[in-house]
């Protein structure tokens, strides 16, 4: 269809420097300290745009050049059933994931499907390198999903351990390509491999957190809770791996309140880690920007033993200007850990209250919520989103699927060239 590309610039974090957007800009071309850089819009307000499907309701606030087909925008209500079992009034749950009866359409189930929609849209429809994604397993399964349905060649690292997240209703197309690292190697290891391949110039890096189609991607969960509540929470809990979609929320949480139409952004920013993987919170629990020390083997190792996969990232945006280190101090929010037996729980009792089941990850935010509610950090009467990242798998899978095996086992430590070589055999 006709669409005109979304109107925008790019600012610096740290120095208020505003620029144009050559295309793909991750970062302030005059260089300078480590800085996020973020979309200042044409259209100030927050207006959806009905005649567009899907996440692309949200273009007016989305960095993209065309649409693609087949996306979903998450669905945000007003809960009864945790809200009565956490005793909270104004309980809304911000869903992304397969659950029609709530018009929740995504088909892998995640709401990466987010990131997916807003980074490809932002690429020009002639770009002739071929993308590189990195992940630790639910943004391959939507990048790959995305890919497929749209032709659009990508490169996937992912840990081979993470092989069960690649499920899906039917086969990819070929221009999917999926390059693991080998068994007891994680997401740090498939970033890792990426970066080597990106040497190679016919390559390029979807950027990360860095990358401000992935967060005003991810940012459409706060426009959905904005439009159901027509307001800004007073309290935001999501379980995180990089933090970047609680970056998003409070970034666009920052854009609703500057419409003047939402009432001030007093959002307080909770995230929780799946212990004992800890990386963010023993870093924020210590007081300090710059991250824990973590042994390599140890974060493996971690990474190996909690239920929540996805949220272990040794390298998370928490330091960088904009990052989550500063979005928990300027909204004035923490840290929580769930363990496995708390995930656990709460993947049962959500789904009896609220009739439906979450991928362990979201199960860490609700664990986060409980413990503030009974610790007294949240209000009953407070208007408080709970970003539910995932779910619905048991309905989506049982309509049948298939498994995407690995093109190629690469070892991370092998030299560049052998690994550009080995990849480029591919197409």
């Amino acid at each position: 269809m006709r669409f005109k590309p979304t109107g925008y610039h790019l600012i610096n974090v740290s120095t208020g420097r505003e620029f144009e957007d050559r295309g793909w800009t991750l970062s302030d071309p005059l260089g300078g300290a480590p800085s996020l850089v973020r979309a200042v819009y044409e259209n100030r307000k927050f207006v959806p745009n009905d005649s567009l499907e899907g996440l692309y309701r949200y273009a007016g606030w989305m960095p993209v050049r065309r649409i693609l087909r087949k996306s979903c925008a998450p669905v945000t209500y007003r809960s009864k059933g945790l809200a009565k079992t956490l005793g909270l009034e104004n309980l809304y749950i911000t869903f992304s994931g397969w659950c029609p009866r709530l018009g929740a359409k995504m088909k892998t189930c995640s709401f990466k499907e987010t990131e997916a929609y807003s980074i490809l849209a932002r690429m020009d429809g002639k770009e002739k390198r071929t993308l590189i994604v990195q992940s630790a397993g639910n943004t391959a399964r939507a990048f790959a999903q995305v890919c497929s349905d749209n032709k659009i060649p990508v490169v996937i690292c992912i840990p081979q351990d993470s092989g069960h997240d690649l499920w899906f209703r039917r086969r990819l197309d070929k221009c999917v390509k999926l390059v693991a690292v080998p068994h007891g190697c994680d997401y740090y290891d498939a970033i890792v491999v990426g970066e080597k391949l990106a040497q190679d110039p016919s390559f390029f890096l979807e950027g990360g957190a860095k990358n401000v189609a992935r967060r005003d991607g991810m940012g459409t969960t706060i426009l959905s809770f904005a439009e159901a509540a027509g307001r800004i929470p007073d309290a935001y809990f999501q379980a995180v791996g990089s933090g970047t979609g609680a970056i998003a929320a409070y970034e666009n949480a920052c854009r609703l309140e500057a419409t003047g139409d939402f009432g001030k952004n007093n959002m307080r920013v909770y995230v929780a880690q799946n212990a004992p993987f800890s990386l963010i919170y023993d870093s924020w629990k210590a007081g300090s920007r710059e991250l824990a020390p973590l042994d390599p083997e140890k974060g493996r190792r971690d990474a190996g033993i909690i239920l929540a996969k996805v949220l272990a990232n040794r390298k998370p945006p928490y330091s960088i200007a904009g990052g989550l280190y500063d979005t928990l101090k300027e909204s004035g929010g923490d840290v929580f850990l769930a363990d496995n037996d708390s995930i656990m729980y709460w993947m049962m009792k959500f789904r009896n209250v609220e009739g439906y089941d979450l991928l362990p990850a979201s199960c860490a935010a609700v664990s986060a919520l409980a413990q503030a509610v009974e610790k007294g950090v949240v209000s009953r009467d407070e208007f408080i989103m709970l970003n539910c990242t995932g779910g619905g798998t048991l309905l989506a899978m049982s309509k049948g699927y298939v498994f995407k095996e690995p093109d190629l086992v690469l070892d991370p430590d092998l030299p560049a060239e052998e690994i550009i070589s080995r990849v480029k055999a591919l197409f």
